[in-house]
């Protein structure tokens, strides 16, 4: 079973026990939501993890030199 899969069967597991316990039915509502909410993200950001390198290139300086990262998050010319 892959990490998609296994988010998608907690998540409505969750959703099942949040039915079965929750009574007052804003709450409910509410706590379903966020887990909808969860669950499509999941499903969305599901490409990104696979292929993380497609369409991700480092945009040139002013210069057109290429950059590179630094430890704090910046890009400094290479």
């Amino acid at each position: 079973m892959n990490r998609l899969a296994g988010a998608l069967i907690a998540y409505a597991v969750l959703g099942i026990l949040t039915l079965l316990t929750i009574t007052d039915s804003r709450v409910r509502s509410v706590t379903l939501l966020i887990l909808g909410l969860f669950a499509v993200k999941s499903v969305l950001r599901r490409k990104d993890v696979m292929h993380p390198d497609d369409g991700e290139e480092l945009e040139p300086g002013a210069s057109g030199e290429s950059q590179r990262p630094v430890a704090d998050g910046r890009f400094e010319p290479m």
